[in-house]
């Protein structure tokens, strides 16, 4: 008899689809064309990040199944691994979800901007919009205001008209772009087309990133052993289908190395299609995704911080509540900071893809590594209905090695940006040790 509460093939199939198409495809095929030296490899790079993302929904997907607990990652670190690493690897997956939402941010700004600035002014306004649009939000959250569901399905709805509008250019010629494509020689040899697809799969993995939350569902899908790979395979295969559809697209229509220059590809797509009505509505739908998408991520991310201070990670201070209001007005305060700051030294998206894809690549691969862990721990609950992935351990091995390989492409092309993310990394192990002394009354505060 099935189950009411219980999560059924096609749901599971339209979470993975809600969970991983955000914003980042209207952007992000531009930075992996400006990284591929040729076709082939933007298109490869597309394809190999999807078929990482299967691996790691379907790991996530049985790291769940065995360990069904509320609370996020750090939970799981902390059964699998010493707290210390649950802390920093859960603080810098938080780093990288401020750098991801700046990076959103700067994508809506450099829709809008050359609609109200002149041109010579459009890349100094750029940051400055972006950082008002998330202390605007924050100011918002504070005052208790929430998103209700009926705002996310519009916002869904305009992702999937723009993806639509976008896919249809593939049929009209009219608006076809009949520059060839030019290749510099200089960078075709073995190891240079490796740095190049490795580049390109840095921006490929951030669109698509969101399948990690196929942690949550473990027990809650029906028949999980055939529900949950199946859900995940048809989800992403949908979504790379869509993905490489939108960027041949933007191929066809600007231009293999018109694209790897070109702002505001999606809405530029609408100006050929509709003219210039076409682009600035676009333009304007876009900007307001992606400010619904800021709204949801400082709804989210503070509440993380909340549940890891409960846990005794972070300091009591972060379970901080408006009560008449019920905002979190610390958490809420200290992620908005880290969002700001992050925005404010790395002005540019390309220099927030590479800080927030390095901490990603370090968390989702350590993540997934739980898996093995797990997978000893729990040998009691084979055969009790769990979800258990096929092909173990080749799937967690290659999700793994994808990320650590995104890592070291990143590592080689900006060692200083890896030096400083690893830096940041090791000061919260010496912050969390601090932090345990304290607790313990080892140190006392204003004592020498």
């Amino acid at each position: 008899m099935k189950s009411k509460n219980k999560i059924g093939l096609f749901s599971l199939t339209m979470l993975v689809l809600g969970f991983v198409i955000g914003t980042g495809i209207f952007r992000t095929s531009r930075d992996a064309a400006a990284a591929a030296t040729t076709p082939a490899i933007f298109f490869i790079a597309w394809i190999v990040a999807g078929l990482v993302a299967i691996c790691g929904a379907l790991t996530f997907a049985e790291i769940g199944s065995r360990y069904p607990v509320t609370g996020g990652f750090y939970k799981i670190f902390s059964y699998a691994y010493h707290p210390s690493l649950a802390f920093s690897i859960n603080a810098i997956i938080l780093i990288s979800n401020a750098a991801a939402m700046g990076g959103v941010a700067l994508i809506g700004s450099e829709y809008i901007t050359p609609l109200v600035f002149a041109p010579d002014q459009v890349e100094v306004w750029k940051p400055i919009l972006a950082i008002t649009a998330i202390l605007l939000f924050y100011g918002i959250n504070l005052l208790g205001l929430k998103m209700s569901t009926k705002t996310l399905n519009v916002l869904m709805v305009i992702k999937i008209i723009m993806l639509l509008v976008i896919v249809a250019a593939i049929f009209y010629p009219a608006v076809h772009s009949t520059a060839p494509v030019v290749i510099d020689e200089s960078k075709t040899s073995t190891a240079a087309l490796l740095l190049s697809f490795g580049v390109a799969l840095k921006a490929t993995s951030f669109t698509y990133g969101g399948y990690q939350h196929t942690i949550n569902f473990g027990e809650e899908v029906e028949n999980p052993n055939r529900n949950i790979p199946r859900g995940i395979f048809f989800g992403i295969i949908i979504i790379i289908s869509l993905y490489l559809l939108v960027s041949y697209a933007y191929v066809k229509v600007i231009g293999f190395n018109a694209l790897k220059e070109t702002d505001g590809i999606a809405a530029l797509v609408a100006e050929k299609m509709f003219g210039t009505t076409g682009r600035y509505a676009s333009s304007i739908l876009l900007f307001l995704a992606v400010l619904s998408y800021v709204n949801v991520t400082l709804l989210s991310n503070p509440r993380v911080m909340y549940a890891m201070s409960q846990e005794g990670i972070l300091p009591k201070v972060f379970q901080q509540k408006d009560k008449k209001r019920g905002v979190l007005t610390v958490s809420l305060t200290v992620f908005t900071a880290v969002c700001v700051v992050v925005l404010f030294f790395s002005d540019k998206f390309e220099k927030i893809l590479s800080f927030g894809v390095f901490l990603d690549s370090i968390g989702m691969a350590t993540a997934g590594a739980t898996i093995f862990v797990f997978r000893k721990k729990t040998k009691h609950l084979n055969g009790t209905g769990i979800f258990s992935m096929k092909l173990y351990p080749l799937l967690p091995l290659f999700f793994i090695v994808g990320y650590t390989f995104v890592a070291t492409m990143i590592t080689i092309e900006e060692p200083r940006l890896a030096i400083t993310c690893m830096a940041v990394l090791a000061s919260l192990f010496v912050i969390y040790f601090l932090i345990q002394r304290l607790k313990q009354g080892k140190i006392q505060p204003g004592n020498n």
